[in-house]
């Protein structure tokens, strides 16, 4: 399946997006680590879910090849708009979504705000969720120095086998993408907290799950090292028909670690 790099301009932002396939729309969100984009984030998922699916896969803003811009004031709020500007412009008024950690928490915060403003008609949440453990996995994630070794210890965190942290060349390509002009900025600056400031967001477990109303499916990685064992069962009790999965082997980012079982799960919950 043939996957095309597109560019739009989103309400004077530049906004690259991967795109695929034809039919019932889906839409995928990157975590927010530094080095993610759409295609490091989904490249195991893409082709896949297109032989089903017409497939949309943004460069969230201040990452890949998208605008490099922070808001100070609601960084979350801004991408949830411009990601719903994003669907608008493309005439997608109803999708599925799946959004792995900083993706699956900006479709965990719109669900339950008032007025939720993406076009979701189901979503799957990927180790999004929960209340991210303070350890040094959590600390190399915050602190990254834009080094090769800081890349190492991101990698590390993100993943269960030990294979992806000892891989020279995916280390380099999380990387470079982190070093692009404006990357390191972007993501550094969406980190800055006032000395004395209060926290920059609502605790994941003091959500009012209770107003999602769209079918959910919790997925949960088996050995994630940022989030606690059972943030999925929880979250998913307290939504109406919510489902989890824990997928055995897996870290912080199931998609790319176990490709296959999350595919197969997208693939029949979205087909439900």
């Amino acid at each position: 399946m043939e996957i095309h790099r597109r560019t739009i301009a989103v309400d004077g932002l530049t906004t690259s997006y991967l795109e695929a396939g034809e039919g019932d729309p889906v839409v995928l969100l990157h975590g927010g680590e530094f080095g993610a984009s759409a295609e490091i984030g989904w490249e195991h998922n893409i082709s896949v879910l297109a032989a089903r699916h017409w497939v949309l896969a943004p460069d969230i803003l201040g990452f890949g090849e998208s605008a490099k811009v922070v808001d100070f004031v609601d960084g979350r709020g801004l991408r949830i708009r411009h990601l719903a500007r994003f669907c608008a412009l493309l005439g997608v008024d109803g999708a599925h979504f799946a959004g792995n950690s900083m993706g699956a928490i900006m479709l965990l915060t719109d669900a339950t705000s008032t007025a939720p403003l993406l076009p979701v008609r189901t979503m799957a949440i990927i180790c999004g969720g929960g209340e991210i453990q303070q350890n040094h996995h959590f600390d190399a994630l915050q602190r990254y120095d834009a080094t090769l070794p800081a890349m190492r210890r991101i990698v590390e965190a993100l993943f269960h086998d030990g294979r992806y942290p000892a891989d020279v060349d995916y280390v380099r390509r999380r990387y470079e993408l982190s070093i692009a002009p404006g990357a390191w900025e972007a993501v550094a600056a969406a980190r800055f907290r006032r000395p004395g400031g209060a926290p920059g967001s609502t605790p994941s477990s003091t959500r009012p799950y209770e107003r999602i109303t769209v079918p959910t499916l919790v997925v949960e990685g088996g050995e994630d090292k940022l989030l606690p064992a059972g943030w999925a069962m929880r979250i998913a009790e307290q939504i109406r028909g919510g489902q989890f999965v824990v997928v055995d082997e897996a870290g912080h980012c199931p998609q790319i670690e176990q490709s296959t079982t999350v595919n197969e799960l997208l693939l029949d919950f979205f087909g439900r």
